[in-house]
């Protein structure tokens, strides 16, 4: 009995104290990043945010029943809104291109990036040990990729 009371008051704890971090951070999100966010984004509920950099903020929410991160820079400036796809969601010439230039691999993640230039498409992909970022244009052109990950086989 004496375990269970410990372990209760250890998980109450955990709770209060994350839930008092949280807190602490919402307030120190400028005044500016919470406007532009409010009025980008008026409909989304469970806000977390985070700071990505010294001059940039990221909100983690959901909206309509999806998971988004959006960017913004400390003066307001919107840069990026992300959301994750499931596989069945990438449309199947984008996903054609993306077989075509890395066959083999296995696609790990998908997102769609929203930013000032544009939607993008992009890609977390894997064959074997070699992990790949990959970011694909509306028209299925690579835009860019980056190698994330290659180890040696130590057989």
């Amino acid at each position: 009995m004496k375990n269970v009371k410990i372990i209760t008051t250890t998980l109450l704890l955990i709770a209060v104290s994350g839930g008092l971090i949280a807190f602490g951070l919402k307030s120190e999100v400028p005044q500016k990043v919470m406007d532009a966010f409010t009025q980008k984004f008026p409909k989304a509920k469970s806000i977390q945010w985070d700071k990505e950099s010294d001059t940039e903020w990221e909100a983690e929410f959901k909206m309509n029943g999806v998971e988004y991160s959006a960017n913004f820079l400390e003066d307001g400036t919107w840069k990026e809104t992300e959301h994750e796809l499931a596989k069945k969601e990438i449309p199947a010439d984008i996903y054609a291109s993306l077989m075509k230039e890395f066959p083999l691999y296995k696609v790990e993640e998908a997102e769609i990036s929203e930013t000032e230039e544009g939607p993008v498409y992009e890609f977390a992909i894997e064959k074997g040990k070699t992990k790949m970022e990959v970011v694909v244009d509306m028209k299925g052109a690579i835009v860019k990729k980056e190698l994330k990950g290659a180890t040696e086989d130590k057989d």
